[in-house]
């Protein structure tokens, strides 16, 4: 199976484990990269170790501002679960694999900065998941996406339930998932699956350059946004409010802010000062 190539500047900073790559694109963002050619990326256990190991380091990274979750493979950004591994389990082997599958999407998902997924080709399944856990989603024409778990008689286990009705809302999520259909780029935008819909072959391009665009901006500032957006989102406004309000403090009183006052008062771009304070999201 041909990977896609890597830009030129890709082994100025990279970091493999196993079968997932960590490239650096400048200071601030890192690119976790899916390389298991062979499988299309399923989902194995060791996989799902790889990408929980590469993720973890990326986000303990204080420097980071911002993700891209990328596929090097060239017909797939992630199929989804390795059933041909699942062929041979036992219900136990079945039970002990679920916990580290677990923690590799909810991984995705806890990244303190915003994550974007640069998709093509197939995400279905836990692939699609792995994108849903991301903040926002690049898909290019060629991507074709769906939940088809229900077809082989399970259900979305890697939050796909949850993370596509607050999505989408429940009766859009309900039908992509009941149905177990896959979805071309144009209809998963129509439906807000997906953010933006680029060229064939563009998606990781258009994906490092939003991201190359949100990490120009404050990185306490980012990391409290996420933090509070995500912990404001299933609870009562009130409640909401004072998390923003929690979030704010830090930020209004940081180093940062007096830096942005002073770049706006000067007419330059700001110079973030190396103040790594944070809300995580579950904190």
């Amino acid at each position: 199976m041909r990977r896609v190539q890597p830009s030129p500047d890709d082994d100025a900073a990279l970091t493999r484990y196993g079968d997932v790559r960590v490239v650096r694109h400048g200071a601030h963002v890192a690119e976790i990269v899916l390389d298991r050619p062979d499988a299309l990326n399923a989902v194995s256990t060791a996989f799902a170790r790889d990408l929980l190991a590469a993720t973890r380091a990326v986000d303990a990274d204080a420097a980071v501002r911002a993700v891209v979750l990328s596929s090097a493979v060239e017909r797939a950004f992630c199929v989804g679960a390795d059933l041909k591994e699942r062929s041979g389990f036992t219900d136990e082997d079945l039970r002990a694999q679920r916990p580290v599958t677990r923690a590799a999407y909810r991984s995705v998902l806890d990244l303190a900065v915003p994550a974007i997924a640069a998709v093509h080709g197939f995400a279905l399944g836990g692939g699609f998941e792995l994108a849903l856990a991301c903040d926002l989603v690049v898909a290019d024409e060629s991507a074709v996406l769906g939940l088809p778990e229900v077809s082989v008689g399970v259900i979305p286990g890697g939050g796909g339930t949850q993370l596509l009705t607050r999505r989408v809302g429940w009766s859009r999520a309900a039908d992509v998932i009941f149905t177990g259909r896959r979805l071309d780029a144009a209809n998963a935008l129509a439906l807000g699956l997906v953010d933006r819909v680029v060229p064939a072959g563009t998606a990781r391009e258009q994906a490092l350059a939003l991201a190359g665009s949100i990490a120009e901006n404050s990185p306490v500032a980012l990391r409290q946004a996420k933090a509070a957006m995500r912990q404001g989102l299933d609870t009562a406004l009130s409640a909401g409010l004072d998390i923003e309000d929690q979030a704010w403090n830090v930020v209004a009183f940081s180093p940062d802010r007096a830096e942005g006052v002073r770049a706006f008062a000067q007419r330059r771009r700001p110079s973030w000062p190396d103040d790594k304070t944070v809300l995580r999201p579950d904190s």
